[in-house]
This record gives C-alpha cells, sequence and structure tokens, in this order.
C-alpha cells in the first residue's frame, strides 16, 4: 500500500478560514526517525513511509494524492496582547486521515518553508526544536497525557539562519485538530459571525456531519454551550495532567492552546527538576506569566477569551449569553481541582476522599518547595518507601534539611494505614502513576548537541527508548532518571524561531 487515505474537511470551510500552500521543497531529505506505530494507526505503509517516496512526502517535496495543503489562519492573545492575525508561519496542513479508531487526525509538517502567514520569518525549523518536540510529545503520549504526537523527523540538508547557522529539519506532526482558540478570536475580532459559527459548526459535526471533537454536543439542547463546556472540561483535565508530570508548557498564549484538549506546540517547554511553582524556563517570559503555577489561571483566562467569541451563539439575548458563558467558565475550577487533587492523593498511594489526604499533599509540596527536593524523584522514591520504610532515606536525602520530611512521613503512614491497603498494592499503584522517567532538561539538551553538533542521533534513540516507558523501572538506564546539579533552576528554554 502506498496512498494515504485522505479524508480533508477543513479545507470545504470557507476560503477565508486558510490559504491554500504547497510545502516549499529542501535539498537532500533524509529519515531521521519514523513512528511505525502511529503510521500503521493512521492506515499508512511504514514501509512505503521510510522508502524514497514516503521521506520526500514528510519532508515536503512530494504532495502526494488526495492532499489539499494549506496553512490556517488564526490570530492570538501573545503575553497577554492580542494579536489581530497570526496564521501558521511554517507549517502546512497537508490533510486528514481516518484513523484504525475512527478518529479524524490532522498530518501537519512544521518547517515547511514560508506561507502567506509568515510574517518575514523563513518558515524553516532547525533540527534542534524538531527533536525536542518529537522527544517531548511521544514522551507525553507515553504518560498518558493528550498530546500531538511526532509522526516523523526528517533532515533537510538546508541550513536555517537563527543565532547562528543549523541544520534544518522538518517535523511531521499529528493532531486531533489544529483549531485553536484563537481561530475563534480571528474571526471575532473582525466581526465576522458567519464564520465564527461555521467554525463552531465544524467542531460540532452540526455543518459538515463529521464527528470531530465533541459529537455528543451537536445533539444537546444548547450545542454551542456543550461544545464550551466540553472544551473548558478538557482543558482543566489537560492542566491537571500537566501539574502532576511536572511540565511546564512555557507559552500558553491563545493561539497555543487547542479546542481539542491536547498539548500543542511544543516551543519552550520543560519538565521541572527542583520543585518550585514558580519556575518559568522560557527566555522570552520575564515576567514568569506562564510558570508552573500559573498554569491553571492562564488556561481560565484563555477560555475566557474563547468564550467572548461564542457570545453570540450562546443566546440571542447579550445578558443571557454572558450569564451562559459563566456558567460554563465556573466549572473550571471545580473540575481542575478535582484532576489535579485527586491525582496528587493518587501519587501518594491514596484516595482523595480520605480526610487529611489533600491537605497532606499540599504539606508535602510547600516542604518540597522550601527544601529544593526533585519533584519526580521524591514522589518515584516515595513508591518504595510506602513499600518499605527503610526506603526513607532514599527520599530524606532529596531535601536540604533531612529532617523536614520525617513529621511529614509519620503523618502520611498514618494515611496509609487508615487505608487499609497492601504495602505492595499501593507501592504498585503509586508506581503506575508516579513516573521514574521524564524527559530531563539536561538530558535533552545533551541528545540536541549530539545531534547538532555531531551528527550523532543515538542519545536521540536511546532517550526516545527509555521514555516511551515512563513508570518503569530501567536499571539499565538508571542515569536518565537523575536530577540535573544544582536542581536544574537556571535551564533557559528558546522557540526556536
Amino acid at each position: 500500500m502506498t496512498a494515504i487515505p485522505f479524508d480533508n474537511s477543513y479545507v470545504r470551510l470557507p476560503d477565508r478560514f486558510f490559504s491554500r500552500r504547497a510545502p516549499t521543497p529542501v535539498a537532500a531529505p533524509r529519515l531521521i526517525r519514523l513512528n511505525r506505530a502511529l503510521a500503521a494507526n493512521l492506515g499508512m505503509d511504514p514501509d512505503w513511509l521510510a522508502g524514497l517516496a514516503g521521506v520526500e512526502m514528510l519532508a515536503g517535496n512530494r504532495v502526494p494524492e488526495g492532499a489539499d495543503p494549506i496553512a490556517t489562519v488564526y490570530a492570538g492573545h501573545q503575553f497577554g496582547n492580542f494579536v489581530p492575525q497570526l496564521g501558521d508561519g511554517r507549517a502546512v496542513l497537508i490533510g486528514e486521515v481516518i484513523d484504525r479508531d475512527g478518529q479524524r487526525r490532522d498530518i501537519q509538517l512544521k518547517g515547511a518553508g514560508p506561507t502567506s502567514f509568515s510574517r518575514r520569518g523563513d518558515g524553516r525549523a532547525a533540527l534542534g526544536p524538531v527533536l525536542r518536540e518529537y522527544l517531548v510529545s511521544e514522551a507525553m503520549a507515553a504518560l498518558g497525557i493528550p498530546t500531538t504526537r511526532a509522526l516523523a523527523a526528517v533532515a533537510t540538508g538546508d541550513q536555517v539562519l537563527r543565532e547562528t547557522r543549523l541544520p534544518g529539519a522538518v517535523l511531521a506532526r499529528v493532531a486531533a485538530s489544529h483549531i485553536r482558540v484563537g481561530t475563534f478570536q480571528y474571526f471575532a475580532a473582525r466581526g465576522d459571525a458567519e464564520a465564527v459559527r461555521a467554525l463552531a459548526d465544524h467542531a460540532l459535526a452540526l455543518a459538515l456531519a463529521l464527528a470531530r471533537h465533541y459529537p455528543e454536543a451537536s445533539s444537546a439542547e444548547h450545542p454551542y454551550r456543550a461544545l464550551l463546556d466540553g472544551v473548558v472540561a478538557r482543558q482543566a483535565d489537560l492542566v491537571a495532567a500537566w501539574l502532576l508530570v511536572g511540565f511546564v508548557h512555557g507559552v500558553m498564549n491563545t493561539d497555543n492552546m487547542s479546542v481539542a484538549g491536547e498539548t500543542i506546540d511544543y516551543g519552550p517547554c520543560a519538565f521541572l527538576d527542583d520543585y518550585d511553582p514558580r519556575t518559568s524556563f522560557s527566555s522570552i517570559d520575564a515576567h514568569g506569566r506562564y510558570a508552573y503555577g500559573q498554569q491553571p489561571g492562564i488556561a481560565l483566562w484563555n477560555l475566557t477569551r474563547l468564550a467572548e467569541t461564542l457570545l453570540p451563539l450562546l443566546a440571542e439575548d447579550e445578558a443571557a449569553a454572558v450569564e451562559a458563558a459563566e456558567a460554563a467558565l465556573a466549572g473550571f475550577s471545580p473540575r481542575f481541582e478535582a484532576a489535579y487533587r485527586g491525582g496528587l492523593a493518587h501519587k501518594l498511594g491514596l484516595s482523595a476522599d480520605l480526610d487529611g489526604a489533600v491537605a497532606l499533599a499540599d504539606d508535602l509540596l510547600a516542604r518540597m518547595a522550601g527544601d529544593q527536593a526533585d519533584f519526580t524523584l521524591t514522589f518515584r522514591r516515595l513508591c518504595d518507601a510506602a513499600e518499605r520504610p527503610e526506603a526513607d532515606a532514599g527520599v530524606r536525602d532529596l531535601f536540604v534539611d533531612p529532617t523536614v520530611y520525617d513529621g511529614w512521613a509519620v503523618r502520611w503512614r498514618e494515611l496509609l494505614a487508615e487505608g487499609g491497603r497492601n504495602p505492595t498494592a499501593t507501592a504498585a499503584a503509586m508506581r503506575a502513576v508516579n513516573p521514574a522517567f521524564i524527559p530531563r532538561n539536561h538530558h535533552v539538551e545533551a541528545m540536541i548537541a549530539a545531534a547538532v553538533e555531531r551528527a550523532d542521533f543515538g542519545p536521540f534513540e536511546e532517550l526516545l527508548a527509555v521514555l516511551s516507558r515512563p513508570y518503569d523501572d530501567q536499571p539499565a538506564h538508571a542515569r536518565y532518571a537523575e536530577a540535573p546539579e544544582g536542581g536544574g533552576a537556571d535551564y533557559r528554554t528558546f522557540c526556536g524561531t
């Protein structure tokens, strides 16, 4: 099989939703990595994709039959400031497929050359950011967090100019959708009520009769309110999941929030080492707007911007529309708190409804922040401590003052005893939600350096394999679980554009 079973729907929206744009060919495409399992799930032949014709398609040198390449337009609040037109400046959506689970998936080439929305940019991607997004998005999928996926990474044979000349690459990215909060904002800001309705109908599967993001909402009494309720719920769950593994998105602009509830646009993202809710890795986030602990509030802020665009659809009367929007937005905090607090309790081997579990979790986080304890290692080593009290030593060592842990541990064990679960079963349940391996920032940087400076992709392949099993103990790869010296507080990330 060589054909890709395209079934494109977004291009059936009015022309003002996108600009038709074929990818710009590259000099010498070479496959770095193909996600063969994902390809098969998408109904594609992995062997064909890995061959000459497939690699040319993944690089943008060949437009396959059935594709209809476009760059989509959107707006967005960037660090709180509204930009009325953004759009895919270096990405081309080549088409959509229905995967083997019956789900519609976008296939997008990131770094595919300039588009109508490039704003003087070169439309290209450097190798380092492509490898970072491939690795982190696949790690997030393995952690069980909704995310875009990486289908392939292809070296282009060209160089891109950033602070210096860097090898270029293209990322083939798969998403449930590339519709963003900013997509709705683009049309709402222009007073284009017809386009806002068409976009909402597209997501609802009403006008196009396509089960896309929230098919259950299409039969609701008030479908647009149901759509907003659904987006609010998914974003609350998503951000809670981020916090529970220490993920910092880095640039939560409204144009980087997918209405499908997936993590999207891995730019200056990173993971916590030492726990500090004020942590902001992004070099362009000077005031910490998108810091780790700010993410729930920013998600709600972004959702409020979405609700504003939907007001004309929520009710004919303005006051009634505002009331409906406020009611939908009011669902965010309880949904987030239930997911986050419940998740914290489970990380400690406790039930969220056990009296004192939430307060105990909050107390642990406060002690970790005060004593520079590593987020991932603390929770993972607690798994051993739940089974064997002598393993407390490994947890204590993570605190500047080890005695800070001792009093907390006494109360923790009291609650574990109240839960009545066998220690071995408790430890197993904890290991299922507390990863041993995350994309440690220093290992990600070492992987990128090896690939960019020496064309050595061995570290990328090894790290990717380790992160595909984040909840398993892998003694042969124990070094990938280690924290960096100094706690990683000075680590900085960059957008790559």
